[in-house]
Formats: structure tokens, sequence, C-alpha cells
């Protein structure tokens, strides 16, 4: 079966965590550290910090916005239900906004339609990697939550995403374009709020008692709790996964931007599939996932996967979910609900597989019509 996502690890990873393991540190220190330098530096961030999932990245993201009880959070409906659930553990309202048809992104419009004098935040999914167009949105006057988890490469207008809103969230988990298995990143502009996520993330301890006995405390044992928090420590041998990554990420993503290209070449002249956008001038795109959309999905899609590749919707529109009790009605969501398809893009791919591919969705276009 032909996976619709995936990632590609080798020998740079195993070197990594083989140090780790013959020093015996395998818990958070100096990978930890190396890595999270590195991103910086790649993101030109003035700080980067490595947690142990994108899904508690998002919630330390709320928590450092530190909104008021009971607010509401303008969340796209077409995301991860993690956006959703974090607002909810912050004790936070979500608001589902619908998202622009050919970008599968919110934007400055769809957002407005819902906010109300109760609304404390806005945030955003880079969706697939092709950022949001953010400029409209930061004029709205609200606090930014970047949800950059399909985004690590891409950039808006030559920044970063992640780096444009007041705090974004990265994830490394095994199908990104930077996996460590499990693992997320942090980021924010405001430094005193990347102090207080570094001491947050740690259970709230002000210094571990390491840190404190090589800085000449006595009784270093005895740690200040700033504040109550859930530990969200990574492990060195995922940031050693991490390292191994970054040497080769700009490879990797030249090869998913190649199969990206097959795909528009492709698929572009075919009425029946609608193709995704490219990114305009000036971004980068990240190429997480190619999203076409089809009348015939469902039969598409079985068809598909009864010759072996496998296809799938990322992501059910959460306004639609019995869970979060909505009553909004988002159109373009629900008709990407019953159109939109992922299919495979990834790095292990070979071009065996991008050409079984391109053979497969032509020939199920014709058998659905």
């Amino acid at each position: 079966m032909i996976n619709v996502f995936g990632s590609k690890v080798g020998h740079e990873e195993i070197e990594e965590i083989s140090e780790s393991i013959l020093k015996q540190w395998m818990g958070m220190g100096p990978k930890t550290k190396k890595f999270e330098m590195d991103m910086a530096a790649r993101l030109g961030a003035e700080k980067f910090l490595l947690v142990d999932s994108g899904s508690n990245g998002l919630y330390m993201a709320m928590k450092m916005l530190d909104l008021p009880k009971g607010s509401e959070v303008i969340v796209p409906s077409l995301t991860w239900v993690s956006c959703a659930q974090v607002v909810l553990l912050a004790d936070c309202i979500p608001v589902f906004a619908d998202v622009d048809m050919d970008t599968q992104n919110v934007t400055a419009e769809t957002i407005k339609e819902k906010i109300t004098e109760n609304t404390s935040a806005i945030m955003v999914v880079h969706y697939g990697g092709l950022a949001v167009d953010m400029d409209p949105i930061l004029e709205l006057g609200l606090p930014v939550i970047e949800d950059a988890c399909h985004a690590v490469d891409s950039t808006y207008k030559g920044k970063a995403c992640g780096l444009i809103g007041d705090v974004g969230v990265y994830s490394f988990d095994a199908v990104k374009n930077l996996s460590i298995g499990e693992g997320g990143g942090v980021v924010s502009r405001h430094g005193e709020w990347m102090e207080r996520a570094s001491l947050m993330r740690y259970c709230g301890i002000g210094k571990s008692g390491f840190e404190a006995s090589t800085q000449g405390k006595e009784r270093w044992w005895e740690y200040n709790i700033v504040e109550p928090f859930i530990k969200m420590c990574p492990s060195d041998i995922a940031a050693g996964i991490g390292l191994g990554q970054l040497k080769k990420l700009d490879d990797l993503q030249a090869y998913r931007k190649k199969i990206w290209e097959i795909y528009q070449s492709e698929f572009g002249g075919i009425d029946e599939i609608k193709t995704p956008k490219d990114a305009p001038n000036g971004d980068k795109h990240s190429y997480f996932t190619y999203f076409i959309r089809i009348d015939n999905r469902d039969s598409v899609a079985k068809y598909l996967f009864e010759n072996g590749i496998y296809t799938t919707l990322r992501y059910h529109p959460l306004h639609m979910n019995p869970l979060y009790k909505s009553k909004a009605v988002l159109k373009n969501c629900e008709e990407l609900n019953e159109t939109g398809l992922n299919i495979p893009l990834h790095p292990s791919l070979t071009m065996d597989d991008v050409d079984k591919v391109v053979t497969y969705v032509k020939k199920a276009i014709k058998e659905a019509k």
C-alpha cells in the first residue's frame, strides 16, 4: 500500500541517537539545546522551545496568551482536533470559522464574521504548508496563534510562518516534514513569553536541581515552582532525530516539491480535478500534503484504495463534530468535506509510486464518470 503521509529517516538520525544512548543521556539535555539553537537559527527566531508534541505546544500557546476564562477563540473548522481541544482546556470557547475554498485557509473575511465582543484571540492554520494571508488578520487587532504544524519550511512575505503572529507552534510527529517521532516547537516574538514558556515546560519549576547546583546554590534540591503546569519536556533521543533531519531537510523539501510539481503538471489540465494553490510570489510552501477536490470523491478514494493507494481527508470539519455543539453553517468547509482528498506526497515515495498515483487517479476519474 502506498501511504498518503510519511517521513524518511536513516543513518544521520541513527548516529545522533546512538551518541545519546552511549552517553546514557536520553532525557532533555545537550541534544535538545543544540536542536533548539539550530531551529531558531533556521527560522530566524530569537529563541525556539522544543516540547513533547505539537498538540501540547498549542496548549502552551493558549496559556502564554493568558486569556480571560470563558472568552472566545476563533479557530478554523478544517483543522486537527487539538486546535479546538486546547481552547477548551484553557477554559475558553472555540468559535469555528470557514476557510477559503481554494487555499483551505482562514481569511480575514471568514474571521470577521465570527468576531464578537467576547472574542479574545484568533488561531490560524497554514493548511498543507501554504501560508495564510496574515497581514489583514493582524490588522484585526487581536492576539494571533499560528498553527504552523504543516509549515516548518513555509514563509510569508519572506518571514518564517510561526513568527508572524504572537505565538507560533510546530509539529514534528511521525509524518511531518521534519519528523522526530513525536514532538513540537514553540516560538514567540515576545521574549518574556518565551521565558515563561521555558519555565512552564518543566512543571513550572524555576530551575532544576542540577542547574541550581552548578550556580553555587546550597540545598540545590529545593526548587521554586513559579506556576502550576504539566510536564512537556522533550528527550535527547527525539532531539537527536531532529538534528539528523535538519541535516537533510533541504533535500527532503526539494523532493517534496518535485512530487508536487509532477502532480500539478499531470492533474492541472483535467477538468474534473481542482488542484491546490501554489504559494504566491514571495512566499514559500512546505508541501506537507497535496489536496485535490473532485465531485466523486468517495468512489475515487475507494478505487485508489482497492489498487493499493491510500488517501484521506485531512481534516473532518470540527464544527460538524457533536462534541462541540456548534450551530455554525460553514459552506466551504462542508463542501470540502464532500469533495476534498489528500493524495500521497512524502519523501519515502519512489518515482514509481508517484507514477502509479498519477496513473490511478486518472483511471479513477474515468471510472467515476
